[in-house]
């Protein structure tokens, strides 16, 4: 569940209007800041915020559905927590903030929250009380990922391989980036209902000799090598060196993730190929053990910040193989479609649900069954 922190009174404020020249759209869920609608919140907007390990974003939602001031900020430049969401304020020149909330890649267990890839730590409410919200809410970042999957417009999901979902199939989330994130909607009485989850922690498992051979390589390393460990963008720094080693070649140390991926869609690099194919293969991997283990008919979604990048390539990769190598049960992961999220701060949308439910009294829903299950995709075609 969401950590929640609130005050009993609700100080009078007068509505703030922000100005600003940056701003990204996302369908109609994104807008112009000179756009001004007829439904702003009637106690002005509201702070949203995704943070993962490398990056902070933060954005503004006026009205229902409507985000904008869209900023990005690196979590290394900031001590703590509250100066990130400080400077992000300053930037908007927005004092005018009453409820706000923080979808986080991190567990949320109760009022202190201590990053997994970050060193920032921080009590959910001596940090409402700093800031001087009403409303601070915490979240785990694939929590709101997997509530925005019902809203996110169709041209925002990209198709991988066949499969087709079925109509209030349990829904599976994954994504890479920092960390390996996993999540999940199952419908229940009618509604939505997100699955909270720290999947990515789980052991890894190698599917053939090369990945054993990897896996072999860590454990020199780390006593635990979680699936995150290796399927993330720190994690393809770490297959290449593990590779290197295999082949007897000496890895370049000063190659980033970046160089890596980079190198390997250019073609320019032996070595550089064979690690990007092997990340797909694993992240397959993640992804068939998350739809069997939930039984997830009604898609596998990817987000995080890798796949989208790598753009035509992960169509052909050997992630969609690799998922539908499933032994006995290769002919149910066949079934199931797998989809990459392309908006860009899908995270967000997701957030702005959570908060909206919670500020109306609801609880903690997805938008109810009575929306069709996102995105109904059948085996022809890339995009829904």
């Amino acid at each position: 569940m969401a950590a929640k922190i609130d005050r009993a009174s609700r100080p009078n404020i007068n509505n703030a209007i922000i100005k600003t020249d940056t701003y990204t759209h996302l369908s109609n869920y994104f807008m112009k800041s000179d756009t001004i609608p007829a439904d702003l919140y009637p106690d002005g907007p509201r702070m949203l915020a995704d943070i993962g390990g490398t990056n902070a974003r933060f954005a503004l939602e006026g009205s229902p559905g409507k985000i904008d001031h869209v900023i990005t900020l690196a979590c290394a430049e900031y001590p703590e927590f509250v100066d990130a969401m400080r400077a992000y304020l300053e930037r908007c020149q927005c004092s005018a903030i009453q409820h706000a909330i923080v979808a986080i890649a991190n567990p949320v267990l109760g009022d202190q929250v201590k990053m997994t890839n970050h060193h920032w730590q921080f009590s959910i409410e001596a940090t409402r009380q700093q800031l001087k919200f009403q409303t601070l809410l915490i979240v785990n970042d694939f929590t709101a990922l997997a509530m925005a999957l019902p809203i996110l417009p169709h041209e925002h999901v990209e198709k991988i391989g066949g499969g087709s979902s079925r109509s209030q199939g349990v829904i599976g989330l994954l994504g890479a980036g920092t960390g390996l994130g996993v999540g999940g909607l199952i419908p229940i009485d009618g509604r939505w209902h997100p699955i909270e989850s720290e999947g990515g922690h789980v052991a890894f498992s190698p599917a053939d000799e090369r990945e054993l051979s990897v896996l072999q390589y860590c454990w020199k390393q780390h006593d635990h090598v979680s699936a995150e460990r290796l399927v993330s963008g720190p994690g393809i720094a770490l297959i290449y060196q593990a590779i290197a080693v295999q082949h007897t070649a000496s890895p370049e140390r000063s190659l980033s993730t970046v160089d890596i991926v980079a190198r390997a869609l250019d073609g320019t690099d032996a070595l550089c190929i064979e690690t990007l194919d092997c990340f797909c293969g694993m992240l397959g991997t993640v992804a068939a053990n998350l739809a069997v283990t939930l039984g997830a008919q009604g898609g596998i979604y990817i987000g995080g910040g890798v796949v989208p990048r790598l753009g035509g390539y992960f169509a052909t990769s050997s992630f969609r193989r690799r998922f539908e190598s499933k032994g006995r049960l290769s002919s149910f992961t066949a079934q199931i479609p797998t989809l990459v999220i392309t908006a860009p701060y899908p995270a967000l949308l997701g957030a702005a649900a959570i908060l909206n439910d919670h500020l109306t009294k609801n609880t903690v829903n997805a938008p109810e069954l009575a929306q069709p299950s996102p995105h109904h995709l059948t085996e022809s075609g890339m995009r829904s």
